[in-house]
């Protein structure tokens, strides 16, 4: 991923975060809406966040891609993240999505993570994404589902039980071209 790394939707735009954003990711995620999704609040306070901002930073250059700033395209307004990175103790490679509760029930978690899943699969050279969410968090579930993915187990992530979604690169162009 180059430093000018952009990906554009119909209304959003990705980019690489930089340490800039840590204001505005804590900002995002310091509503109790938005982070009962991401952990609660020991996960999202500022020097947690801090720490999880320098990991989405570093995989950029370790694998090629990470978890980037998502902006609303009208007012270049951050409003999320969204991305890839490796799931924690395993060999997956996860697409991750959070918006600010203002933005949720548009489609726009469907519709960065399919255009993270079209990079993933053909930039990235990825052969299969997961996804997981907390069980309760069955917005993020649907979302997984349009994108094709199939539910194949709930575990244990980031200290968390939750639901743990995949799909293949076969599958998604499988599925893309019975959408179209």
């Amino acid at each position: 991923m180059n430093d000018r790394f952009m990906l554009e939707t119909e209304r959003l735009i990705m980019r690489k975060l930089n340490e800039s954003d840590l204001p505005e990711l804590i900002r995002i995620r310091s509503d109790p809406e938005v982070y009962k999704y991401l952990g609660g609040p020991r996960r999202q306070n500022p020097g947690a966040l801090e720490k999880r901002l320098r990991f989405y930073i570093s995989s950029y250059d370790k694998y090629g891609f990470g978890t980037c700033a998502m902006l609303w395209k009208e007012t270049g307004e951050m409003i999320g993240t969204s991305g890839l990175q490796p799931l924690e103790n395993t060999d997956e490679i996860e697409i991750g999505y959070g918006l600010t509760k203002a933005f949720w029930g548009k489609g726009l978690a469907t519709e960065a993570a399919h255009s993270w899943l079209e990079y993933g699969f053909t930039a990235a050279g990825l052969k299969r994404i997961v996804a997981i969410a907390l069980p309760e968090n069955t917005a993020s579930w649907r979302v997984m589902e349009k994108l094709g993915m199939s539910f194949e187990k709930t575990d244990r992530h980031y200290g968390l039980d939750c639901v743990f979604y995949a799909i293949s690169k076969k599958e998604f162009f499988d599925k893309r071209g019975q959408m179209a």
